[in-house]
């Protein structure tokens, strides 16, 4: 069992982002299922679980809530993944963990896998998917994620200020 932090796109994103998908989806990919889309924050590995609720709700509990946007897509090596555009977002992902790795911070919301070879069908949906803009909306919740053995549940949801306005006025 491993534990992350992560924002969960609502269902008009998820709306969105299958109806660009379409039917253009690499075979031999492994696709993610929407159920799984997710913009991780923090990961935690084997870990506590009420230790890291705890540790996790007094550091973002009454934070300020983020506008987020996903778009364009891109690859790291073999996973194809969505970027995400947003004010805030860091410091949001440094209260929830990411800066616990040694890596820097990069949003994303990934798609799929792809098996080594395949660079070439990824770069074309990578290439179909350039001028994909989700609709933006406010995060209002960080949520305590588990994944096991692949399938991922929610653990616990800490609120955010949704009450401070749109960090991003006019999205």
């Amino acid at each position: 069992m491993q534990l992350f932090s992560a924002l969960l796109p609502p269902p008009e994103v998820v709306r969105s982002i299958e109806a660009a998908l379409g039917a253009g989806k690499g075979p031999g990919f492994r696709w993610a299922p929407p159920a799984n889309w997710h913009i991780t924050l923090g990961f935690f590995g084997e870990d506590d679980i009420p230790a890291r609720a705890a540790w996790l709700r007094e550091r973002v509990n009454g934070r300020p809530a983020v506008r987020v946007r996903l778009s364009g897509a891109d690859t790291f090596p073999k996973v194809l993944w969505l970027g995400v555009e947003s004010d805030g977002l860091a410091e949001l992902a440094n209260a929830a963990g990411a800066e616990l790795d040694e890596r820097p911070y990069r949003p994303h919301l990934t798609l799929a896998r792809f098996p080594a070879g395949s660079e070439p069908e990824a770069r074309a949906i990578v290439d179909a998917l350039s001028a994909y803009s989700s609709p933006a909306w406010t995060a209002g919740e960080v949520v305590l994620m588990k994944s096991t053995a692949g399938a991922y549940s929610q653990v616990e949801r800490f609120a955010l200020d949704t009450g401070s306005g749109s960090r991003q006025p006019g999205w």
